[in-house]
C-alpha cells in the first residue's frame, strides 16, 4: 500500500477516518481525544460535522473549486513537482508546518486547498500576512470595548442584594464568549478529530519577530487566552466562543487551546527574505515547480471542465502557451484570464489583441 495520502492530480477526494489516519511520532503527540471525557468529545464530534457539512456547501465553492481544479506535474522527470508531493506528505506524517517557496502565480496557495480537498479536512483555514501581522491577530480576537459597553448598559439603576450581584457577575462572565472570537489559527489548533490546513499566506511579508513568535505554537501546540485564564479561576465551566468557521462555536477550557490533531500548516514564501535558523528547522521546505506546457493544458482542463467546449479555440490556446512561457515572470491565472476571453464571441479580434497585451503584462514590469 502507498503511504501517500496526498498526489496533486485531482482524484476525488479521500474519506479518511480518524483510526485510519497516520499515527504522529512520539514526541508529536498532543492532547489525546480518547483522554476527554464524554461532553468534550461529543462537542469535538458535533463541531466536525458542521465543519464537514460547511465544506460541502455553496458558500465554500470557491475554496472547493481551487482544491478540485489544483494539478501538479505528474511527469517522473518533473522532479520538482514530485518533491512538493513527497512534502506534503512527510508535513502530515511528521505534523511539521510547510515552507513553500516560488514565483508569484506557481500555485502555492492553491496547494493548501488541493490538500483540504483531497483529504476531506474541511475548508481551508486562512491567515493572510501583512507587516502588521502579529501572532494574536492569528490567534483571537477580544471585543473589550463592546463588552464594556455592554456592562455600562446592564448597570443596575439601583443598588442589588449580594446575591443578585453574584448572579449577574457569573452571567456576564460566561458571557464574555459573545466578544472573542478565534482567528484562523487559533481555530486551527482547536481539538479536532483530523487535522485542519491552515494557510499562512505570504509569510515573508511579516514583522521581523512573528517567525520566531510561531515556534512556541508549533511546538508545542498550544496557546491561552488570558482573558479566560483569569475567568477559570472564578468558575470551571467552560466559555462557548466564536471561530473563524462561519456560524460555528467551540467550547474553551480554563482559557488554554490544545490540538488533538496537529494542523496541515502551509506557509508560502515568494522569497523575499530569510528567515532565522531555528524557524527553518521546524518546517519542511519545497519549491513550486513553474508548469510546463502540458502541465498549463491540464491546469486549463481541469479549470474550464464543463463550463466551456474549448475544441475550437485549439490553435490559438497553443499560440497563447508558447508566447506565456517565453516570459518566466507570468502567472498561470493570467494565461486562464487570457482563455476565457478567447472564448467571448463577442469580443473582436481586434480587441482581442489589445488584451492579450494588457493581461499578459510581466509582473515585473512597471509600465
Amino acid at each position: 500500500m502507498n503511504w501517500k495520502l496526498f498526489y496533486g492530480d485531482g482524484r476525488p477526494p479521500l474519506e479518511i477516518i480518524p483510526d485510519d489516519f497516520p499515527s504522529p511520532p512520539p514526541w508529536r503527540k498532543f492532547r489525546s481525544f480518547d483522554l476527554m471525557n464524554e461532553d468534550q468529545q461529543q462537542e469535538i464530534t458535533q463541531r466536525w460535522q458542521l465543519i464537514l457539512e460547511f465544506a460541502k456547501s455553496p458558500e465554500n465553492q470557491q475554496g472547493r473549486r481551487k482544491g478540485e481544479t489544483f494539478r501538479l506535474s505528474q511527469s517522473k522527470v518533473k522532479e520538482t513537482a514530485q518533491r512538493v508531493i513527497e512534502g506534503v506528505n512527510a508535513a502530515i506524517y511528521l505534523r511539521r508546518p510547510l515552507l513553500i517557496t516560488g514565483r508569484p502565480g506557481a500555485g502555492k496557495t492553491s496547494l493548501a486547498y488541493a490538500i483540504a480537498y483531497q483529504l476531506s479536512l474541511g475548508p481551508v483555514l486562512t491567515w493572510p500576512i501583512t507587516t502588521r501581522s502579529t501572532l494574536k491577530d492569528g490567534l483571537y480576537n477580544y471585543d473589550a470595548i463592546g463588552r464594556l459597553e455592554e456592562v455600562e448598559l446592564e448597570k443596575p439603576k439601583e443598588s442589588s442584594s449580594s446575591l443578585e450581584n453574584a448572579n449577574k457577575t457569573l452571567k456576564k462572565n460566561k458571557d464574555i464568549g459573545q466578544y472573542l472570537t478565534l482567528g484562523s489559527v487559533g481555530t486551527a489548533f482547536l481539538p479536532s478529530l483530523l487535522p485542519r490546513v491552515l494557510l499562512i499566506d505570504e509569510i515573508d511579508k511579516s514583522d521581523i519577530n512573528l517567525p520566531n513568535d510561531l515556534l512556541n505554537l508549533f511546538e508545542e501546540g498550544w496557546f491561552r487566552i488570558p482573558q479566560l485564564v483569569r475567568l477559570a479561576k472564578e468558575s470551571s465551566e467552560s466559555v462557548l466562543v466564536q471561530t473563524a468557521d462561519k456560524g460555528i462555536e467551540a467550547k474553551i477550557y480554563e482559557g488554554q487551546v490544545t490540538c488533538c490533531a496537529f494542523p496541515i500548516v502551509v506557509m508560502t514564501s515568494n522569497g523575499e527574505r530569510d528567515f532565522p535558523a531555528a524557524f527553518l528547522r521546524r518546517c519542511l521546505r519545497v519549491t513550486m515547480p513553474d508548469p510546463e506546457p502540458e502541465d498549463l493544458k491540464t491546469i486549463i482542463n481541469s479549470h474550464f471542465a464543463g463550463e466551456k467546449e474549448l475544441k475550437d479555440y485549439f490553435n490559438q490556446i497553443e499560440r497563447l502557451i508558447i508566447e506565456f512561457k517565453e516570459d518566466k515572470d507570468r502567472a498561470t491565472d493570467q494565461l486562464l484570464n487570457m482563455i476565457h476571453l478567447l472564448t467571448q464571441e463577442n469580443i473582436p479580434q481586434d480587441e482581442a489583441e489589445t488584451l492579450r497585451e494588457l493581461i499578459f503584462k510581466s509582473l515585473t514590469s512597471q509600465d
